[in-house]
C-alpha cells in the first residue's frame, strides 16, 4: 500500500488476521526518512476498516520512534474472543449407593469398615437440583464485527422410579419413603425395601425385586435372589444366585461349592469368599479371604484386613489388586489380572479363537474353490457344481468381511491393553511362588517368596518395588 500524509511518502502494509482478532502493521517497505503522528496512523487503520481494540499505546511508541520499526511486523489492534458458556449440572443432594467410598485416615490409608452402603430418604426430600447453563459471551473483531459465543448446553435430570421434579424442572424430589439409588446410566432412583425375616429356602423361594432386598438370614444352594436396587444379607451364601443393579453387601461370606454366582453392577462386600464367583462393575472388598475363587472386578479388588489372603483362582481387576497374602507355601496356582476389564479380556480371547475357525474355514473354501476353477476351465462344470462355485463364492466373501471386523476388534482391544496408567498389584505381607501376574499384555510368574511389594508396568515389562520405602 502507497500512501502519503502531509506530503510525506511513507510505505505501511496493514494486514489482518485471518480470524480477524489481531491487525498488524508492516513497516518493512519504508524508508528511513519516515515520519508519522499517531493520528495519522489510526486514520491509516480506520482506512483498512481497522475500528476497534486499536493499541493507541502502541501508535504512540511507533509514532515517536518510527526508525525503531523500520524492517518489522507490529500488532497494532486486538480483538476479543467470543467466551463459551457453562453447561448445565444435575448435583445431587444426597449420599448414594454408588458414589460411597471407604473413608481415608489421617495417615493416608483407607479403612474399609467404615463404609454405609444404604441411603434412607423421606417422601418429599430433595434429591438433586439442577443448575441452568449459562450462555456465551459474544468477541469482537477488529473490523468491528460480532463473534457469536457458543452457549453452554442444557441438561435435564434423569428421572427413575419413585421421583419426581418440580414445575420448574430445577429440583428433583422423593415420592416415597426408601433408599436412593442410581442405576442405568445415572437415572436418580429411590426404592422401597423388601425384607425378609429368616434364610431364603423353599418357604420363600426365588426373589425378583425393583427394589432394595434385605435379607436377615442366609442364601441357600440352588436360589435366586435378584434386585434392581441393593442386595443386603446379615448372614452367607451357599451355591445361590444373586444379581443387583446396585451393591451387594454379605456380613458373613460366600461358600460357592462352585455352583451359583454373585453379580453387582456396583461393588461387593463380605467376609470370605470358597469355591465362588464374584463379578462386581466397581469394587469387591473381602475382609478375611478368597480361596479357588473366580472374582472380576471393574475397578478394585481388596482384601487386606484379617488374614487379607488370596489363593488359589484367578482374580481380575481393572485397576488394582491389594492383598496381604497371595499364594502359600506349597506354590498353589493363583492368577492376578489388572489393568483391563475382565469381560474385555475374555471378549479378546474368545474372538481369537474365532479368528482361527475362520481361517480355517477360509481355507477348505478355498481349496474346494480352487478345485472348481480348475473344473472350468476345462469346460466340464456342471449346473450343480456352477451353484455351488457361487454359494462358495458368496461365502468367501461373508467370512472375509467378518474376519476384517473380528481383526479391528482385536486391534482394539489390544491397544486398549496398552492403557494400564494404573494397574497395580500390592502386597502387604507376603506372594508366595506359584503366582501368575498379568498387568496389561505383560506376564510376570513368582518364582520365589517376596515381602511387601508392589508390582506396576515399567519399561514395558511387571516391574517390582518395594511397599514401604
Amino acid at each position: 500500500m502507497n500512501s502519503s500524509f502531509d506530503g510525506t511518502p511513507w510505505r505501511i502494509e496493514v494486514s489482518i488476521s485471518s480470524d480477524k482478532l489481531e491487525a498488524y502493521m508492516d513497516f518493512t517497505r519504508c524508508e528511513e526518512t519516515l515520519e508519522c503522528s499517531v493520528d495519522q496512523l489510526e486514520a491509516l487503520l480506520r482506512s483498512k476498516s481497522v475500528v476497534y481494540g486499536i493499541d493507541f499505546e502502541q501508535l504512540a511508541r511507533i509514532a515517536a520512534d518510527p526508525r525503531s520499526f523500520l524492517s518489522s511486523k507490529v500488532p497494532v489492534a486486538f480483538g476479543e474472543k467470543p467466551q463459551p458458556g457453562t453447561d448445565g449440572t444435575v448435583k445431587t443432594t444426597v449420599q448414594t449407593v454408588n458414589n460411597r467410598k471407604p473413608v481415608e485416615r489421617e495417615d493416608g490409608k483407607v479403612d474399609y469398615r467404615e463404609v454405609n452402603t444404604m441411603t434412607n430418604v423421606k417422601k418429599g426430600e430433595r434429591l438433586a437440583f439442577r443448575i441452568p447453563p449459562t450462555a456465551g459471551v459474544p468477541g469482537k473483531t477488529v473490523t468491528g464485527d460480532k463473534i457469536q459465543a457458543k452457549n453452554g448446553k442444557d441438561v435435564r435430570f434423569k428421572v427413575g422410579k419413585n421421583v419426581v421434579a418440580d414445575e420448574e424442572n430445577l429440583n428433583l424430589y422423593s415420592l416415597i419413603d426408601g433408599v436412593v439409588s442410581i442405576t442405568d446410566n445415572g437415572k436418580i432412583n429411590v426404592f422401597p425395601i423388601f425384607e425378609v425375616n429368616g434364610d431364603v429356602d423353599y418357604s420363600i423361594g426365588n426373589l425378583d425385586f425393583v427394589g432394595t432386598i434385605v435379607i436377615r438370614g442366609n442364601v441357600l444352594t440352588g436360589f435366586k435372589v435378584k434386585a434392581a436396587g441393593d442386595i443386603r444379607i446379615t448372614g452367607g451364601v451357599e451355591g445361590a444366585e444373586l444379581e443387583a443393579g446396585g451393591s451387594i453387601v454379605i456380613q458373613g461370606g460366600v461358600l460357592g461349592h462352585n455352583k451359583g454366582v454373585v453379580r453387582a453392577g456396583g461393588s461387593i462386600r463380605c467376609a470370605f469368599v470358597q469355591e465362588g464367583h464374584l463379578d462386581a462393575g466397581e469394587d469387591v472388598v473381602i475382609s478375611q479371604s478368597i480361596m479357588h475363587s473366580t472374582v472380576k472386578a471393574g475397578r478394585r479388588v481388596v482384601c487386606v484386613q484379617s488374614k487379607g489372603l488370596i489363593v488359589g483362582g484367578k482374580i481380575q481387576a481393572r485397576e488394582s489388586v491389594a492383598a496381604r497374602i497371595i499364594g502359600n507355601a506349597i506354590s498353589t496356582g493363583t492368577i492376578i489380572e489388572v489393568g483391563v476389564l475382565p469381560e474385555l479380556r475374555s471378549e479378546l480371547a474368545n474372538l481369537k479363537v474365532k479368528n482361527r475357525s475362520l481361517a480355517d474355514h477360509l481355507q477348505k473354501t478355498e481349496k474346494a474353490l480352487n478345485l472348481l476353477d480348475q473344473v472350468a476351465l476345462s469346460g466340464n462344470l456342471s449346473s450343480d457344481k456352477l451353484a455351488m462355485r457361487i454359494k462358495l463364492n458368496h461365502t468367501k466373501k461373508q467370512s472375509l468381511d467378518e474376519q476384517e471386523q473380528i481383526r479391528e476388534r482385536i486391534l482394539q482391544l489390544e491397544k486398549s491393553l496398552e492403557d494400564t496408567d494404573k494397574a497395580r498389584v500390592e502386597v502387604n505381607s507376603t506372594i508366595y511362588g506359584g503366582t501368575q501376574l498379568v498387568l496389561g499384555r505383560y506376564h510376570r510368574m513368582i518364582k520365589d517368596p517376596l515381602q511387601k511389594v508392589y508390582f506396576r508396568i515399567e519399561g514395558g515389562d511387571v516391574a517390582m518395588f518395594p511397599l514401604y520405602p
